[in-house]
């Protein structure tokens, strides 16, 4: 399969000429390792035992060539973290390390954080305008840049195309496969974690139908705030056992460090600060395909009354992957607005590093009514000149801005 450039590839153009070193984190399947191997002159595959070896024989690379060397799945061998931060020490060059993983490393590992010597970046799956498939015509890095971008463009993606790019995945290798493969290999993607990345932290997952459940009643409240109490509630089997309070955390806690969970938090402004808002997190995970396979839902069941619930909250994680893989280009920090009383809440909210506000809301429809924007006209009337622009994300067919200055885009046309 041919490669498919991606937002994180401009990042790394650009830090590798500033960074010394670099670490590529996310979960397994996004692409970490081809995105690094096409930036590096040599690399350590520290998953293949005989690569691990070579790797061990020189920790301190002496033998390594000039240029960029890749170290993947870093975490194998912690050691390898703090070799490369005391090679950065002893002043490595810019572009001299890259480093992949796809789990933090497990507790008890004695690994130095890196701060200030190891810049890392978040590698998620493939956002829509990354696939290949639309022609995006309006920029929201220009719009978190502050710059108030045309917005125009027309597009052909109906809204039972959302539903296939949600159900078809962001994983390269997974995506473009034949309907019936891809759910088998979502499936197994699924399965590896209970049977071998979670044994590999140390955590012996003891009855996987619990987990599973756990993970399917954690799709069921994408996009939502549900607390993770009613979460373990609709864990509940069918002859009334529960998982203990504790076993769910865990399950959480190494779910999250296998970059498996992907929430997105409350978010408060930098300078303004509102009197009350609520800092529970949205609750995502990485890929909106695993969250419809988890509810055995297919790109057709999302358009039927099965699904139908569910294809509002998936299509949010769909749009949610597309604006943060963006936001990171534009270096801006992504949350969602909810205040405590519960009368007035912002599906995304992106801050720029001056302060600057891009409030978001996401419709599973075409059309955008005065109803819409309540919120967001709420925003720019509360933070006045730190908004910088107002969107709603929408699966119509024209994007433009309406009278009061609200961009009004769907998906397809929202990109770099």
């Amino acid at each position: 399969m041919s490669y498919l450039a991606r937002t994180v590839d401009g990042e790394l153009d650009e830090l590798l000429d500033m960074a010394p070193a670099i670490a590529l984190d996310g979960p397994k399947g996004v692409g970490k390792t081809a995105t690094a191997q096409r930036r590096a002159v040599k690399s350590w595959l520290l998953d293949d035992k005989p690569q691990r070896a070579m790797f061990e024989a020189d920790p301190a690379f002496v033998t390594a060539p000039a240029g960029t060397l890749l170290i993947d799945e870093w975490q194998r061998v912690p050691a390898s973290w703090d070799s490369v931060r005391r090679r950065v020490d002893e002043g490595a060059p810019a572009g001299r390390f890259l480093l992949t993983g796809s789990a933090t490393p497990v507790q008890g590992v004695d690994t130095h954080s890196g701060a200030g010597r190891i810049l890392s970046l978040r590698m998620r799956p493939m956002a829509l305008h990354e696939r290949g498939v639309v022609t995006p015509t309006v920029s929201l890095r220009q719009m978190i840049d502050g710059e108030r971008p045309t917005v125009a463009g027309s597009t052909p993606f109906t809204i039972a195309d959302y539903a296939r790019a949600i159900a078809s995945s962001g994983f390269p290798g997974i995506w473009e496969r034949p309907w019936r493969l891809a759910r088998g290999m979502l499936d197994a993607y699924l399965q590896r974690v209970v049977d071998r990345d979670l044994p590999e932290r140390g955590y012996l997952v003891r009855r996987p139908e619990t987990l599973r459940r756990w993970l399917a009643a954690y799709a069921a409240a994408s996009s939502t705030t549900t607390s993770y109490s009613r979460i373990l509630d609709a864990t509940t089997a069918g002859d009334g056992s529960q998982p203990a309070k504790t076993t769910t955390i865990a399950y959480r806690d190494h779910l999250a460090q296998l970059w498996l969970l992907d929430p997105v938090h409350g978010w408060s402004p930098s300078g303004n600060q509102f009197a009350r808002l609520q800092q529970a997190p949205k609750h995502q995970l990485a890929d909106p395909a695993l969250a419809a396979r988890l509810l055995n839902l297919s790109a057709d069941s999302l358009l039927s009354p099965r699904g139908a619930a569910m294809a509002g909250p998936l299509f949010e994680s769909l749009v949610t992957l597309s604006v943060r893989v963006i936001a990171q280009a534009a270096e801006a920090r992504v949350g969602h607005l909810r205040t405590k009383n519960g009368d007035h809440e912002i599906d995304l909210v992106c801050e720029n590093v001056d302060g600057g506000v891009v409030g978001i809301e996401v419709k599973l429809a075409a059309h955008v009514d005065d109803a819409d924007v309540r919120h967001l006209r709420w925003l720019r009337d509360h933070l006045g000149d730190d908004v910088v622009d107002l969107m709603v994300v929408t699966t119509g067919t024209d994007a433009y801005r309406r009278a009061d200055g609200v961009a009004v885009v769907p998906l397809a046309l929202l990109g770099l």
